[in-house]
């Protein structure tokens, strides 16, 4: 996120990496990277680390979803990722275990800290891979991945194929043209409110399509496999032993093509490359399936905040700005 969280201190950080894992921080500075969790970079026992901390009130999938929901998910993929990475997946950014075990500590009611090593090497920003070979090493690493040990899945969850706050757009849309009176959570809700208002109908084809392609593909799970969910190019460090995939949060079992989709939306030679390697055809359904949930999620999630308490910050101009492209 690029905005610090107003109701969590770096004081409050720093006591948990004491307490949890025994670090003695000696600072600690807000990184304003990302987005989707909040971060910071430490050093500690004379060592460099990247801390994530997740706002689980962001990742429920529902309004009313109680926060232990999003913290069993995030446990669950972060110990997942651990076991790849102590299988001999070293491309796996992990996170560290407190010496208790566990990789998520409850910072506060609302939010979860994890512990990172400092990776040190050249990061990338959003958007498309700049050339095939930085693509190949990744789809690579994704051949590597989608044929882990089976033991690596004992803790991992299962796409369900829903969207995240999908509950929440479809009520905006049954409200939206109730009587016309301005919404007024924030600066960006009546915004909101006259653009759903004139995007309804291709908001709502939208659903009724993900829903028919999502039901297809509930049939075939004999090929899921373990994902990472969203290895985009900013996702990826380039050090000098090669390519790693960092933010595994999103990790789950699922069809391969959760993790294909973007990278054959940038070159359809991808879909060949990962046959060649996995002897897997990829599905077109799928790979439309998540790509459309990507977006529906992306719109899911923005018209919440918008239309909920807010003022006027760069992550809900970056919310606003992300809700115009998918709908204007």
């Amino acid at each position: 996120m690029f905005t610090p969280p107003g109701d969590l201190t770096d004081d409050e950080v720093r006591h948990a990496l004491g307490s949890a894992w025994g670090l003695r921080v000696s600072s600690l500075a807000y990184a304003a990277v990302g987005y989707g969790s909040h971060h910071w970079r430490v050093v500690a026992n004379g060592a460099r680390w990247f801390v994530t901390v997740d706002d689980l009130t962001a990742k429920r999938h529902g309004v009313d979803e109680p926060l232990e929901c999003p913290l069993g998910r995030l446990a669950a993929a972060l110990t997942t990722a651990r076991a790849l990475h102590d299988a001999g997946m070293e491309f796996v950014v992990a996170p560290v275990p407190a010496p208790a075990g566990d990789v998520v500590h409850r910072l506060t009611e609302r939010y979860a800290i994890a512990l990172h090593p400092h990776v040190e090497g050249r990061t990338h920003s959003w958007g498309p891979y700049e050339s095939a070979a930085e693509r190949s090493a990744v789809v690579a690493l994704l051949d590597r991945l989608h044929h882990a040990p089976s033991g690596c899945r004992a803790r991992c969850r299962v796409d369900d194929l829903t969207v995240p706050r999908l509950d929440e757009l479809m009520r905006l849309l049954d409200v939206v043209g109730d009587d016309g009176a301005p919404w007024t959570g924030g600066p960006f809700s009546e915004h909101l409110r006259q653009l759903l208002g004139a995007r309804r109908g291709h908001v709502l084809d939208l659903v009724a399509h993900h829903t028919t392609l999502a039901a297809a593909q509930r049939s075939a799970q004999e090929r899921w496999v373990l994902t990472h969910g969203e290895p985009h190019r900013a996702n990826t460090v380039t050090t000098a032993s090669g390519t790693v995939l960092v933010d595994w949060d999103t990790l789950l079992v699922a069809p391969p093509e959760r993790d294909l989709w973007r990278l054959v939306a940038e070159d359809a030679e991808v879909a060949a490359e990962y046959t060649a390697l996995t002897g897997v055809r990829l599905d077109p359904d799928a790979l439309e399936l998540y790509g459309l949930a990507w977006d529906l999620a992306d719109i899911a999630i923005s018209a919440s905040d918008l239309h909920a308490a807010h003022t006027d910050t760069e992550d809900v101009r970056t919310a606003w700005r992300s809700l115009e492209g998918y709908l204007s």
